[in-house]
C-alpha cells in the first residue's frame, strides 16, 4: 500500500514560491510511491481561525480526516517576519482536533519542513520553528529541511524549479518523509 502524505502550504497568492516548492517536494514524493494530498494556501486561506469550541466546518473536517489518514506530512510556509505565516499555523491549530486520537498530531510520523523567504536571513528562523511546532507534536522532522530564498525566475510558467539545487533540497525533503513513512510501516 501506498503512504500517504499530505502536504500543508502555500501563501495567498495563488503560484506562490512556498506552493510551488512544496509541489516540487509533493512531486518527488509521489515520484517515490506515495499518494500525495495538497492543502494548499487557497484552502488554507478559506479556514475560519481556530476555535476549539465551535463546530467544524466541512473544510475543517475534511483536513481533519486526511492528517488523520496521513502517514507523513510536507510543511511549506513562507517567512513572514521571521515567523511561520498565518495562515499555515491556523491549520496546524487546527491539528488540535487529533489531542485524543490514537495517533496524536504528527506521532510516529516524518515531517518535512520547508521555507521560503525573499530575504537570505527569514529561511532559518521559519525552519526551526517549523521543526520545534513539529517535535512539540510529536513528529519526526525529517533530516533534510529546505530553505528556499525566493527570487524571480526560481520557476519557471509551469512551475518548475530552475535552480538544480534548489529542486534536489526540496526533492530530498519528499523522499524522506516516503522513506520514513515505508520504515514506519515496516516496523508495526
Amino acid at each position: 500500500m501506498s503512504p500517504l502524505i499530505v502536504g500543508i502550504g502555500g501563501a495567498t497568492r495563488p503560484g506562490s514560491t512556498t506552493e510551488l516548492a512544496l509541489k516540487v517536494s509533493l512531486a518527488a514524493a509521489e515520484a517515490a510511491g506515495a499518494e500525495v494530498r495538497l492543502f494548499d494556501g487557497a484552502f488554507l486561506a478559506s479556514l475560519p481561525h481556530y476555535d476549539p469550541a465551535a463546530p467544524r466546518s466541512p473544510a475543517e473536517a475534511e483536513f481533519i480526516a486526511v492528517c488523520r489518514a496521513a502517514d507523513g506530512f510536507v510543511i511549506a510556509s513562507p517567512a513572514y517576519h521571521g515567523g511561520v505565516s498565518g495562515m499555515v499555523k491556523n491549520a496546524i491549530d487546527l491539528m488540535e482536533e487529533m489531542r485524543a486520537d490514537p495517533r496524536v498530531y504528527f506521532d510516529g510520523c516524518a515531517v518535512g519542513c520547508i521555507a521560503t523567504a525573499y530575504g537570505p536571513q527569514g529561511g532559518g528562523p521559519v525552519l526551526a520553528g517549523l521543526r520545534a511546532i513539529v517535535h512539540a507534536m510529536r513528529g519526526w522532522p525529517t533530516p533534510c529541511g529546505a530553505s528556499v530564498q525566493s527570487a524571480p525566475g526560481l520557476f519557471d510558467t509551469e512551475g518548475q524549479c530552475q535552480d538544480t539545487k534548489v529542486r534536489e533540497q526540496l526533492e530530498l525533503v519528499g523522499r524522506q518523509v516516503v522513506a520514513f513513512a515505508r520504515t514506519t510501516a515496516q516496523a508495526a
